[in-house]
């Protein structure tokens, strides 16, 4: 039995409840929309647009799927209620199928190339570090050997934070304290990581979106050192958003992607939240995959985004 098995009914129970109070409103404002109707019609789904949009899925991502549903529900004349729902869910399945994964989400995935290098990036408070100790925990659950490294040294207690976290996952890490050259801490850890045949190696990084110069000059040092270390390091750059904030959520990642190439998406605290449409929208808006959801403040609650999964679970199904 592999590890995502072992842990099956937890991961499903857990999605279910996690994305309750998105599902509740989507369906409660869907009931609303449909009540009374024969059939749908563009009556319909100029309030499926409203609903969609005020469910944080954004503009730009919700007139895409109304386009799409306008034309199918043409072409069928008749739509029932059940039907626009299972359309809906179709359409959204498609979006998010079109951004695909290049390395596999799966703690137990094998990697071309270890030790696997993995930044994390996002602005303070959206659960960067939690995330951090939760993905080493994950990965060392699957029996991999993660090394840490404490590269936001710019944040005071940034560093006690991830220490505290390591403790929690049993893994070790790498740091100076704080002040010190983040791009210096990256290479140790890398170093470090190579040295003891590590699997994995999570940096954690300085959140300082209000000069994004200053960011992606960082970052492009660390990129730099990385890779006199290990060829093609970092191997993935993991953007961590708070799914609580919607919108506020896709503006940090619409600028954060200017700034550095982001290959992944890490969505927080959904388990609290009504705004779970945000899932759908900034991975569509901004072509970049959601590779892990935050549902719950255990080590577990961490979970491999498994699209067709949540987009049913939103839907009650």
């Amino acid at each position: 039995m592999g590890f995502l098995e072992k842990f099956g009914f937890r991961k499903n129970a857990s999605l279910e409840k996690g994305v309750e109070k998105s599902r509740n409103g989507l369906l409660s404002k869907l009931g609303i929309a449909i009540a009374g109707r024969g059939q749908i019609d563009d009556a319909v789904l100029d309030e499926l647009e409203e609903i969609l949009i005020t469910s944080d899925v954004g503009v730009k991502t919700t007139l895409d799927i109304i386009g799409h549903l306008k034309k199918r529900v043409s072409q069928n004349k008749y739509v029932t209620k059940e039907e626009l729902n299972t359309l809906l869910r179709d359409e959204i399945i498609g979006l998010l199928m079109k951004n695909p994964i290049e390395h596999s989400a799966n703690f137990d995935a094998q990697f071309p190339v270890t030790p696997h290098i993995i930044l994390v990036v996002g602005v303070n408070g959206v659960g960067k570090t939690t995330t951090i100790g939760k993905l080493a925990h994950g990965y060392k659950s699957a029996g991999k050997s993660v090394l840490l490294g404490a590269a936001d040294t710019f944040r005071a207690a940034a560093v006690d934070q991830l220490k505290i976290w390591s403790e929690r996952a049993d893994v070790p890490i790498i740091e100076q304290g704080q002040n010190a050259d983040p791009a210096a801490v990256a290479f140790d850890t890398v170093s470090a990581a190579k040295a003891r045949g590590a699997d994995i190696g999570i940096i954690d990084t300085a959140g300082r979106l209000h000069n994004k110069k200053a960011l992606m000059d960082e970052l492009s040092k660390i990129k730099r050192v990385l890779s006199k270390v290990v060829h093609s390091a970092p191997h993935e750059v993991l953007l961590v958003l708070d799914a609580s904030t919607g919108q506020n959520a896709l503006q940090q990642a619409r600028a954060f992607t200017k700034a550095v190439d982001i290959s992944g998406l890490v969505l927080t605290k959904l388990d609290g939240t009504a705004k779970g449409g945000i899932v759908l929208g900034v991975s569509h808006e901004l072509s970049v995959p959601v590779k892990y959801i935050g549902l719950g403040e255990s080590l577990e609650d961490l979970q491999v985004f498994d699209k067709e999964a949540f987009v049913y679970a939103l839907f009650g199904e």
